[in-house]
């Protein structure tokens, strides 16, 4: 299964809205199954972006996690990627550029992006 970084913003921004800073027990988006939810919080789990669970069993087809709340590295991705326009923008460079990155190159580039933005 292929990481899907829109996925991921998708789920960061969806733990960070809930009030008590706890994420939901269900985390849905649409488009995206329950399989390829759980395999990318799994992916969140291992980059320290969430607090969570690793729930895989047996019967699971890919690794899944259930998240508990964002680390601080959660929160700082959530900055980095708030903005539609920056996050297209840095999609668009990285694929045409190099296809992928990491999560810690792509919330360094957000971040330079943000400050550019800013004149910093």
């Amino acid at each position: 299964m292929k990481r899907d970084m829109d996925l991921v913003r998708h789920l960061v921004f969806a733990i960070e809205e809930q009030p008590d800073g706890f994420a939901p027990d269900k985390l849905e988006v649409d488009g995206y199954s329950d399989e390829q939810i759980g395999y990318h919080l799994s992916l969140m789990l291992e980059a320290g972006l969430i607090n969570g669970s690793d729930i895989t069993h047996m019967g699971c087809s890919s690794p899944q996690a259930m998240a508990s709340s964002l680390t601080w590295a959660g929160h700082e991705f959530a900055d980095a990627a708030r903005s539609d326009t920056l996050w297209n923008q840095a999609k668009k460079t990285i694929t045409e550029k190099v296809g992928s990155v990491s999560i810690a190159l792509l919330t360094q580039y957000l971040q330079s992006l943000a400050k550019a933005a800013i004149g910093m």
